[in-house]
Parts: C-alpha cells; structure tokens; sequence
C-alpha cells in the first residue's frame, strides 16, 4: 500500500533530472556536508536529546529563546507531533495545499474542513477564508507561499486569520518551509508575532533551504510552553541524529548561501514562466522555488519516458489530472527541460 505519494521517488526507475522536489538548486553547503560526515563518526553515541547546540544556532538565526524551539525528523515528524500532541477535533485547511496535514489530522482522528483555493481566483485565498474560522474549530494549517501553488498570503491576512484564531480558541499553524526562497521572506514570515500570540506553531525546514532531505531535520517555534509539551511528549527520543544535528549547526552557520540560492531563483523562475508560457501553458504566479502550472494530463509520463521527473498534482484535493509542478533549478538543467518539454509537445 502506498500511504506517501510525494515528489522525489528516484528508486522505483531511473531519472535524469529531478523536478519532482523543491530543494535548493545550489545543493548541500560543503561545511554542512563536513560536518554531517563528522557526525557519523561520532554515531556509537547517542544524540542530545535535548538538540542544546542545535537549539542555540536556531535561537541566533531567529532571534527566539531556544525554550520556544522544538526540533523533530524533518517538519513532516512535527506535522504529526501536533496533530499527535494536540489531538484536535475539527480542523480547517485550504486545499491544494500540503497532503501531510491532512494525514497527521487523520491519524489523531480529527474531523477536516477545507477552503478550496478556485483557479479562477488565481488559487489565492479570500477574505472569506477569516470566516471559516469558527469556534468549533480547534486547529488550521496554512503554508507560505502554499504548497503546490506557490501563492503566498500577505501577512496582513495572516494576522487577520491569527487573531481571529485566539478569539476562538484555535492553534494556527503556519508553515514557513519554503519562505527563505521568496525574494523578500521578512515581509511575510509570522516570527514577529510568536511572542504575542501563543496559538501561533511556525514550521520550518533544514530540508529544502540547505538541500538536506535526505538528512531529515526540521523545527517549530511557538510561544507556548504547554503545546510543546504536547508534541515532545509524542514525539520519541533521540528523533535527531547526530549527523543532522550536526549538518543543522552548520548550515545556520552559512553566509550567503541562501540569499545566492535566492537570486538564482528569481531570475530561473522567470525564464522558466517565461518558457512554459510559449509552449501554451498554464502558469500560475507564484513567489516559491517551484512553478505550479496547467497542462496536457499524458505530460508527466511523457517526461518520464524522456528521463525527467515532474511533481504530478492530481492527487492533491481539489485537484485533477493536468496540474504540475516543477521546481527550480540552475539554468543548464532548466533548459534541458525546456527543451524536452518543446520536443514532447511539438514546437521547436
């Protein structure tokens, strides 16, 4: 039975190019890869449980008390900690939007309402969507920008939607994964309000701005000591390796890599737009290091037969056959793409 359906299955066939997984196009930083090798030398070792080092690079590249930090095996493990920790009885999400939230809600057997995101709307949320949050709600999820859009919600929407949130007594949850890729992420990310409003949980994840997936490692941040608790005590022991834990130090320690990933992004997302707009596609505006666009439904199989991978979003809610999304990547790669998708729908 297949319960994970996700980007990034390179083991069932071969693939030339990977565009199935919004990872950073720069690749793993060499001192993080140092210092995860350092950490698997060091692996007849337990790891802290507590993540102390972790906690305190994470608390000087976020400008947070390390008590208002929880560190996990990549943000899908703290998906399911607070869903877990938290056991909520109805919870509302905006569909497309990440599959991971709606599984960890099921597991903790909660109920789901969901805002459809219309495409004649440009797949962005209404004013409307404040409305939904009612009090017999106990928990709301948000990515931004959204997963698999690439939509972002301005933070004037987002402080509506938390306010009206600690008015009725609900956790929201947002998802900030992707927002270091935005040309402009302070502008948009929640932190500043972490301290005054403790139903606010923020993800975030070492595994696509340092391309570290394969490591697993991701934090939360919440003011709430109490909804921490919940998810620790759900969460198992030494859940973080010492490789990650090490990896995680590392690449906080970075200068310039991320705003480096951040300019290629910003120029190879516009020739990408550009490109798949001439093949007569769908593109939506998004502001993420991926492209969610609309096409011929035989279009992924087409590019698998040709050796590269497409993130296929018919499994997404709401969603159907001819949705895609695709990643961003370095320019050598990008037009290998383009050029195969010209091939596979006949224009030169």
């Amino acid at each position: 039975m297949e319960t994970h359906i996700h980007g990034g299955d390179i083991y069932s066939r071969s693939f030339e190019l990977d565009y199935s997984v919004n990872i950073n196009p720069l690749g793993i930083p060499r001192a993080v890869k140092e210092a995860a090798e350092k950490g698997v030398a060091l692996s007849e070792h337990y790891p802290d449980v507590q993540c102390r080092t972790l906690k305190r690079a994470i608390e000087r590249k976020e400008g947070v008390s390390r008590e208002a930090v929880i560190c996990g095996n990549g943000a899908a493990e703290l998906i399911f900690a607070i869903a877990l920790g938290i056991r909520p009885g109805k919870a509302l999400l905006a569909a497309p939007g990440f599959a991971e939230y709606e599984q960890a809600l099921r597991a903790a057997g909660c109920s789901i309402s969901y805002y459809t995101l219309k495409e004649e709307n440009g797949f962005e949320a209404g004013r409307d969507f404040v409305d939904m949050v009612t009090e017999d709600l106990d928990i709301v999820f948000l990515c931004n920008p959204n997963n698999p859009t690439g939509i972002a919600y301005s933070r004037d929407f987002l402080r509506d939607v938390l306010v009206k949130c600690r008015e009725c007594k609900v956790v929201l949850v947002v998802d900030e994964c992707f927002i270091e890729f935005m040309d402009s992420p302070m502008e948009y990310t929640m932190r500043p309000f972490l301290e005054e409003y403790d139903n606010l949980f923020l993800l975030k994840a070492f595994t696509k701005t340092y391309a570290m997936a394969g490591l697993r490692l991701g934090y939360g941040l919440s003011s709430s000591r109490a909804l921490l608790e919940a998810m620790a005590a759900v969460m198992q022991p030494w859940n973080v390796s010492i490789p990650a834990q090490m990896a995680g130090t590392a690449a906080l320690a970075e200068t310039g890599y991320v705003e480096s990933a951040r300019n290629l992004i910003r120029s190879e997302r516009k020739y990408l737009t550009d490109n798949l707009r001439q093949l007569g596609l769908t593109v939506y505006d998004g502001a993420a290091n991926f492209i969610f666009f609309k096409g011929p439904v035989n279009l992924g199989e087409a590019c698998k037969d040709a050796g590269i991978l497409l993130r296929d979003c018919s499994n997404y809610h709401s969603l159907g056959a001819g949705y895609f999304r695709i990643a961003v990547r370095t320019r050598k790669e990008n037009e290998l793409l383009v050029k195969t998708m010209q091939r596979i729908m006949g224009v030169s």
